[in-house]
Formats: C-alpha cells, sequence, structure tokens
C-alpha cells in the first residue's frame, strides 16, 4: 500500500533581528508540519522572497528598514488576495492593533507572546479564520458596532445638511455658507443646529474632530 504524506505548511520570516529570526526557526522547527522556507530582514527583500516563493504563511514584523512591514503587508495583500499573514510586533494598543488588521492581515501575534501562541495562531489562519486574542477581538467588535452606530448617525442627516456640514468643516462662517448655498442666515443656522443634535455635538471643534476622526467627508 502507498503511504501518502502531508503537504509541510511553508513560512517565510521577516524581521531584522537576527536573533529573533534564529529563535523562530527553532520555535518553528519543533512542529513537523512547519517549513522554515525562506527568512528576510528588510521590506523590499521580504517583497521579493514572498514573490519568488509564495509561502502558505508569511510571518512579519512591522518594524524594517527599507520599507515598513505595513507597505510590505499592503503590497502583498494586492498582489496576492488570499495571502495569509501573521504580523509580530511589540505593540499592543487597540488602534495599532485595528491599523493592522485594516492592512490586511490575517493574525497578530505580540512578540512578548512568541511561543506556542504562534502555532495557535498559524494553525488557526491556515484553517481560513483571523487571528486575535480574546481581548482584541472583543475590542474590534465594539469598535465595530460603534463605527456602525456613528455612520447610522451620520446617515440621518439630509443632503442640504450635509452640504453645511461640509462648508462648516472648511471653515466657513454661517454668512459665507448662505451665500454660497443661496438661503439665508437662518436657514444655515437651522441646518447647524439640526446636524448638531443629530450628532450629540455642542461646539463646532466637537464637529470637526468627529468628522475627521471617523471619515465622514473628503476634504
Amino acid at each position: 500500500m502507498k503511504q501518502s504524506f502531508k503537504r509541510k505548511i511553508s513560512i517565510i520570516l521577516v524581521d531584522d533581528h537576527a536573533i529573533l529570526i534564529s529563535g523562530l526557526k527553532l520555535l518553528l522547527q519543533k512542529r513537523t508540519s512547519y517549513q522554515v522556507v525562506g527568512v528576510a530582514d528588510d521590506g523590499h527583500k521580504a517583497l521579493e522572497l514572498y514573490d519568488k516563493l509564495v509561502p502558505d504563511i508569511l510571518i512579519l514584523d512591522i518594524s524594517l528598514p527599507g520599507m515598513d512591514g505595513l507597505q510590505v503587508l499592503k503590497n502583498i495583500r494586492v498582489r496576492y488576495e488570499y495571502a495569509k499573514v501573521i504580523v509580530l510586533t511589540m505593540y499592543e494598543d487597540e488602534e495599532y492593533v485595528s491599523l493592522i488588521m485594516e492592512a490586511g492581515a490575517s493574525g497578530y501575534v505580540p512578540k512578548v507572546a512568541v511561543d506556542e501562541e504562534l502555532y495557535s495562531a498559524i494553525d488557526t489562519v491556515m484553517d481560513g479564520y483571523i487571528y486575535l486574542r480574546p481581548k482584541e477581538m472583543t475590542s474590534m467588535i465594539k469598535n465595530k458596532q460603534s463605527e456602525e452606530k456613528i455612520h447610522k448617525m451620520y446617515s440621518t442627516i439630509s443632503p442640504r445638511e450635509q452640504e453645511v456640514l461640509q462648508l462648516i468643516v472648511k471653515g466657513h462662517s454661517l454668512t459665507e455658507i448662505a451665500g454660497k448655498l443661496l438661503i439665508s442666515i437662518k436657514t444655515v443656522d437651522t441646518h447647524k443646529t439640526r446636524i448638531f443634535n443629530k450628532l450629540n455635538i455642542t461646539k463646532k471643534s466637537e464637529l470637526v474632530e468627529f468628522v475627521f476622526k471617523h471619515n465622514l467627508i473628503d476634504i
């Protein structure tokens, strides 16, 4: 009877610290189902190596010389729709994790936790899922729900109110807005009041911050 062999998971490691690369290779070699097929120590080499080998998994540091890991990630996701990239980084704040995941990462593992957790991340990603820690997953779900709520609030603003809002954010006075839209100052003020009420905002500075933070309009 012919014996069948399961194909190994091919992995590229990208980090500019030789000691960490050596440690990662030793860690991954403990699993016979993994095979490190290449390593790179800067962003440009990482892209070249990925194009050459097209591995199952790319384990990528974000802080790299030449081209930072975030740009590497974005480039790979453009070229390879189904690329699986696990990001290793020393940063753990929520905004940073969100930035990484929005750029197309398949998973995220803090460098301080690079041990058997990396196995879990690789196996999860290879099964077609996103890998995040429970805390980070909960945070991202909450952030998504919050953004959905904000966009729902913004959708209640009428087209005319959106015109007024854009001009307010661009720094125009009520008089200037009235002149541009050919309406009375009183009407402009009414639109402004409605906008503030719908977005639960009390000051112009809050409105500007709100609009830019949530990328609601193009300036």
